[in-house]
């Protein structure tokens, strides 16, 4: 799958199981992971000028997110996030 202009795929990081401190998260007190793994990167975004601004993510970066970014999808039983390269605040 390839994401158009400046768009990227996300494959978000696990929820965490337990605290740092050994307690187990209960199923309905997760929070949706802000963090996660590049898996497609798009040709860029086009200026007014008509040139093209190549993306600053590359394909493997580990990256965070805004908690309510992109569109979850789904492609061979996998669960994806496909976002704006703007909604990545940060590469790990």
């Amino acid at each position: 799958m390839k994401p158009l202009a400046d768009r990227v795929i996300v494959r978000a990081a696990a929820a965490e199981e337990k605290t740092k401190s050994g307690i187990i998260i209960p199923d309905t007190a997760k929070e949706k992971p802000q963090r996660g793994e590049v898996v497609a990167v798009g040709e860029g975004k086009t200026a007014d000028s008509g040139t093209i601004i190549k993306p600053q993510v590359k394909v493997g970066d580990q990256v965070l997110y805004g908690k309510y970014a992109g569109t979850e999808i789904t492609v061979d039983g996998e669960d994806l996030l496909i976002m704006r390269e703007s909604d990545i605040f940060a590469v790990l």
